[in-house]
Parts: structure tokens; C-alpha cells; sequence
């Protein structure tokens, strides 16, 4: 693949076989950042997981502290009272079969979706479509739920949800360039918390793999993933 000039210039500042701090890897991903526009600064994960065994998928909800740098838009299955409790909490689109046949019909212009229980079998002609991208409403992440008002304003306050791919890859959205390091760094841990919550107990050997820090169009840096408690320093088997 042909890189950019910036992107090149970039990443003549990281040492491909490091494994930085995470307060360095942060500080570096950065300052790397080679786009005009306020990137996006995205972690990922390589996790010591079979994600095509029931017992060993990896799943959760996290809140980041300092949000994700963007109001998430969020749509939700409701009807009646519930339907304008969502409407009064900031939902972007909000219906039941109306919004059944957009998205049968290739609408996905959202990030997260939200159903009152009642809504599910309707949901479920279009589990095909949400469940490979992740936008399933589930019981365990909080999205079915007969407290819409909570719901929305947890996703669109910073809540974000992740799963591991059939890779055994997890992506997470930490924030936005503009952030503060120390933003970035606490989004990171509250990220990195979840994650080592998730492990499964059927999980043999070491978790987590490897761990890279990038932003939209940038380079990734390395992040030692041994470095699990004191983020600026202390190391500890994960």
C-alpha cells in the first residue's frame, strides 16, 4: 500500500519493535497524527481467546470517563410512553416496524441501537444485519431494557460497547486527538479495566497479546500490554 508523505514522516518517530508506556504511546500516536482534521485515537486488542467457542467470547460495556469526542446517534425500538421517553431523552430516530423496514431496506446511519423487551421478535428479522456490526441490542450491554431514558443517555454520555471479531480482535474508540493525554490515558484504562474483567474463564494462556494505540490515518504504536495497573509505569503479568 502507498502511504502518504505525512503518514511516512510519522512513523519515522515510531520504533516499530517497542513496546511503549502507555502514557508514551498515547503522547506518541498523538503527535503523529498526520491528518488536518481532529482524528479519531482508537485502541486495539489481540486477545488469547477462540472466539468461535461459546465459553470464550468476549464481550462488555464501558464508560469512558472524558466520552468519545462525538455525540453518538442512537435509535430506539420502542412504541407508546416508552417511545417518548426515548424521544425526551435525545434518540435520534425512534419506531418499531417503520425502522424495521429502513434498515431492511440498507439504512444503518446510527451507532447503537436500543429495544424495550417487547420489541425483540420484531428485531429479530433483522439480526442478520445488526449482529455482524455489532449493533444488536442485547440484555448483557444494557441495550434491551424498559429504561430507555438511562440507556440513551449512557451511550450518547460515552458508554460504548465492544466484542471480540472472529479474529480475536477487539476495537475500541478511546477519543479524539484533542484530547489530553491524561483524557486519553484515563479513557485507555477504563477501556483496559473492562477488558481484563471480560476474560473468560475457559481462557488458557496469556490474554492479552498485543495492543496498539492509532488515530484516523495515522500509525499505530505499540503498547505494552504487560503494563495493566500504574498506566505510567508499573508492569504486571496480564
Amino acid at each position: 500500500m502507498q502511504r502518504s508523505k505525512a503518514y511516512r514522516k510519522a512513523a519515522e518517530q515510531i520504533d516499530v519493535a517497542k513496546l511503549y508506556e502507555p502514557a508514551d504511546a498515547v503522547k506518541l500516536a498523538k503527535d503523529t497524527s498526520p491528518t488536518k482534521f481532529d482524528a479519531t485515537v482508537e485502541v486495539a486488542m489481540r486477545l488469547g481467546v477462540d472466539p468461535r467457542k461459546a465459553d470464550q467470547m468476549v464481550r462488555g460495556v464501558v464508560n469512558l470517563p472524558h466520552g468519545t469526542g462525538k455525540t453518538a446517534r442512537v435509535i430506539v425500538f420502542a412504541q407508546g410512553a416508552k417511545a417518548e421517553e426515548a424521544v425526551a431523552a435525545g434518540a435520534d430516530e425512534v419506531g418499531t416496524d417503520e425502522l424495521v423496514a429502513r434498515i431492511q431496506g440498507g439504512w444503518l446511519d446510527f451507532d447503537a441501537a436500543i429495544a424495550t423487551p417487547d420489541q425483540m421478535a420484531k428485531i429479530g428479522r433483522i439480526a442478520r444485519i445488526l449482529g455482524p456490526r455489532g449493533l444488536m441490542p442485547n440484555p448483557k450491554t444494557g441495550t434491551v431494557t424498559m429504561d430507555v431514558t438511562k440507556a440513551v443517555s449512557d451511550i450518547k454520555g460515552g458508554k460504548i460497547t465492544f466484542r471480540v471479531d472472529k479474529h480475536s480482535n477487539l476495537h475500541l474508540i478511546i477519543g479524539k486527538a484533542s484530547f489530553s493525554e491524561d483524557q486519553l490515558l484515563e479513557n485507555y484504562g477504563a477501556v483496559l479495566d473492562e477488558v481484563l474483567r471480560a476474560k473468560p474463564s475457559a481462557a488458557k494462556g496469556k490474554y492479552l497479546k498485543k495492543v496498539t494505540v492509532s488515530t484516523t490515518m495515522g500509525p499505530g504504536v505499540q503498547i505494552d500490554p504487560n503494563v495493566v495497573k500504574n498506566l505510567r509505569g508499573d508492569k504486571s503479568d496480564s
